[in-house]
């Protein structure tokens, strides 16, 4: 199953793609919810129930007619994870975590396929990062690594968006602040399934910049995987429905370039993934965002 977040006059509302169509999922069965955040709070059997629904649902939205928003777009939590690739700890000379690094970024950073990054005026050094999103689907805390599956929604697409001058050069590093500007999440452009994505430990993750592939690597590089993620996390905070957990990005990165490469106004930055098909985004200076 895939789903998406469409805007609409009436807001935000979830629908699944089916045959080439985005069905709203309230319309198909008003007992449904319009929000995707709480279509997953409802559990497994309550989606196969609007999945059922879609096939006769009387509203549609084109895709080539649609903007769609992030597939969540109020998740409660958007948790993040740093150096989680040996190929990336690797180029950026620091040694294996023995532990998850951690940061969070806040909900005004997200965006969805097509919507513009906006490169903040205070920066000049904004990086890229492409990124597995994993969705959680029912909540919980202290959750075991066995159980950690169950807990799963589905998965995105991430681009974790940096400004290395304010996560880096600030006193005592700043990475929450580098990380979270506005716009520096973009998500999407679906929300595919775990039935449809048997092993995330398996899955091809490219960026280009451009049309020029910068990152090239394999979800097999994590360090530590989705379920050891779930289960540390779960320690920490009560993981709820729709939260986001972006897992961590492979080499490629600008910052590591010689001479470095920070995206400028005008590029387009296309994250893809294996199954989860392709996120796009173009970048615009802060003086030309409306």
């Amino acid at each position: 199953m895939r789903w998406v977040s469409v805007a609409t006059d009436r807001g935000p509302r979830a629908c699944g793609l089916v045959e080439g169509q985005y069905v709203d999922v309230n319309a198909a069965d008003s007992e449904m919810p319009s929000s995707l955040r709480e279509l997953l709070a409802r559990g497994p059997d309550v989606h196969r129930r609007a999945w059922s629904a879609l096939r006769s649902g009387p509203v549609t939205y084109e895709p080539a007619k649609t903007r769609l928003l992030p597939p969540v777009p109020d998740p409660r939590k958007i948790i993040c994870i740093g150096l989680n690739y040996r190929d990336h700890a690797a180029e950026s000379g620091v040694p294996v975590p023995p532990e998850p690094v951690l940061f969070s970024k806040y909900p005004t950073t997200l965006i969805g396929h097509l919507d513009r990054i906006v490169l903040p005026r205070v920066s000049h050094a904004v990086d890229y990062e492409a990124e597995l999103v994993v969705v959680i689907g029912q909540g919980g805390k202290h959750i075991s690594r066995e159980k950690a599956r169950e807990h799963i929604g589905g998965y995105t697409i991430g681009h974790d968006v940096s400004a290395r001058d304010w996560q880096l050069n600030k006193p005592a590093k700043q990475w929450m602040a580098g990380k979270t500007f506005d716009t520096f999440a973009p998500t999407g452009p679906e929300l595919v399934t775990p039935d449809e994505v048997p092993d995330p430990h398996n899955l091809g993750i490219r960026l280009r910049l451009n049309g020029q592939t910068m990152q090239d690597s394999s979800t097999s590089q994590l360090i530590f995987g989705v379920e050891e993620l779930i289960a540390y996390l779960s320690q920490i905070v009560t993981l709820e429905p729709g939260d986001l957990i972006f897992t961590g990005t492979p080499p490629g990165v600008g910052m590591a370039r010689k001479p470095p490469v920070w995206l400028k106004p005008g590029d387009v930055v296309e994250v893809e993934i294996d199954r989860l098909g392709i996120l796009r985004n173009s970048v615009i200076a802060e003086n030309e965002a409306g």
